[in-house]
């Protein structure tokens, strides 16, 4: 097996392209790439460390990496009740965007459930349930609401 690192950044370019089709913002793979990186860490602090590998075995190379950057794998991981603060949490992890790509807690749940929707081209579906199996009832709903909902 060869490594194509050009052929992992077409795939990144890709999936930076569908999440910013998805949040109605055509060509702003910027603010995609960042509503993307906050979701994916904001996720990692919910999932149990073997959910997280399963998880990651399964994303394209370009979002693993995203996935694992910065990460301190921990046995045991954070838990929520409120889908609130979940959303507070993709705030925290923007790197100082926040204000500007997350305004409102509405508008960071609509576009956290950007990134889930394009995810769910690439991750089977055993595992988003998996995924959903381990979170909150609240966080549950990320997972399967249509984007007409957040319109």
């Amino acid at each position: 097996m060869s490594l194509n690192f050009d052929d992992y950044a077409q795939k990144g370019n890709e999936i930076l392209r569908k999440i910013a089709e998805e949040m109605g913002e055509p060509g702003n793979k910027d603010k995609a790439g960042r509503v993307l990186r906050a979701s994916l860490h904001a996720l990692r602090k919910r999932l149990p460390a073997e959910e997280s590998m399963q998880f990651i075995a399964q994303l394209p190379m370009a979002l693993k990496s995203v996935y694992v950057d910065g990460w301190k794998l921990r046995k045991e991981h954070e838990k929520i009740k409120k889908i609130e603060h979940f959303m507070s949490e993709v705030q925290d992890e923007s790197s100082g965007s926040g204000f500007v790509d997350f305004p409102t807690l509405d508008e960071t749940q609509r576009l956290t459930m950007c990134v889930f929707r394009v995810l769910k081209e690439y991750v089977s579906a055993g595992e988003m349930e998996d995924i959903k199996s381990v979170l909150p009832e609240e966080l549950k709903q990320m997972f399967g609401v249509s984007q007409a909902a957040y319109k």
